[in-house]
């Protein structure tokens, strides 16, 4: 990943304050060295935006750039984003990602200093310059669980869930194969579950893969592992279906 260079002018305090929940570093207050690693680290190893958007050399290629996103977007903007994607942009497919405030801000900050927003051209503060359209209502056939997987699965896991997607060469590990019947078998649905609700890291996969749980209902993500049983043409281990023993 390509480091990115800023300036240290201010104790590094002033990340530890940041760090442990204190104030947000006003606007022009250029962060530590130590609070730019910390990111970079953050952004590499444990939150999933890498997964969609690139980073230097790193990172998915189906979302903006973020080592270039201060130049299209204003702070408060990255910070809408960042906090609640849905609120800030309806219909959008990034889910919001669950973190502590102390790091969200951390987050924003460093995101927000990659460029300098050019409020005085007049830009339109929106992705692609277009107004934000309400996402689709629970019961229509967009929010159906094929529609969901289209949506948000296949740009990695692949269409037909072969784990081949546009946008699995640029991921570090390949996307699960959810229509290989072997290995699917052998992962309960709770686990399925679980992997769309709270993301690859908390399950000891891929970090790249996010978090949905705060963005999908529990009846949308049960529908999306029942799709995903449709892909295999296969069921969980036979302890772990109701009943089974």
């Amino acid at each position: 990943m390509a480091m990115v260079t800023l300036m240290m002018t201010r104790p590094a305090t002033i990340a530890l304050c940041v760090l442990l929940g204190g104030a947000l570093p006003a606007q022009n207050t250029p962060l530590s060295a130590f609070s730019a690693a910390k990111v970079q680290t953050l952004l590499q190893d444990r939150l999933p935006c890498l997964g969609c958007h690139q980073f230097g050399d790193a990172g998915g290629r189906i979302a903006p750039d973020l080592a270039t996103v201060g130049t299209r977007r204003s702070r408060d903007y990255i910070a809408r984003m960042v906090r609640d994607p849905q609120s800030a942009m309806p219909g959008t497919i990034m889910p919001k990602t669950p973190m502590p405030e102390s790091q969200r801000d951390l987050i924003i900050t460093f995101l927000a200093r990659q460029g300098a927003f050019a409020q005085s051209e007049g830009r339109r503060d929106s992705a692609r310059g277009e107004e934000p359209q309400p996402p689709p209502a629970a019961t229509s056939p967009e929010r159906s669980p094929a529609a969901l997987y289209a949506r948000n699965c296949a740009p990695c896991h692949g269409a037909k869930g072969a784990g081949d997607g546009p946008n699995a060469r640029f991921l570090p590990r390949r996307p699960s194969a959810h229509s290989n019947r072997t290995a699917m078998s052998q992962r309960p649905d709770d686990t399925l579950f679980d992997a769309i609700a709270a993301g690859g890291y908390i399950l000891g996969k891929s970090n790249r893969m996010p978090a949905f749980g705060q963005t999908l209902s529990t009846i949308e993500m049960r529908g999306l592992v029942r799709y995903i049983r449709e892909l295999c043409s296969c069921e969980g281990p036979a302890w772990s279906r109701d009943g089974a023993r």
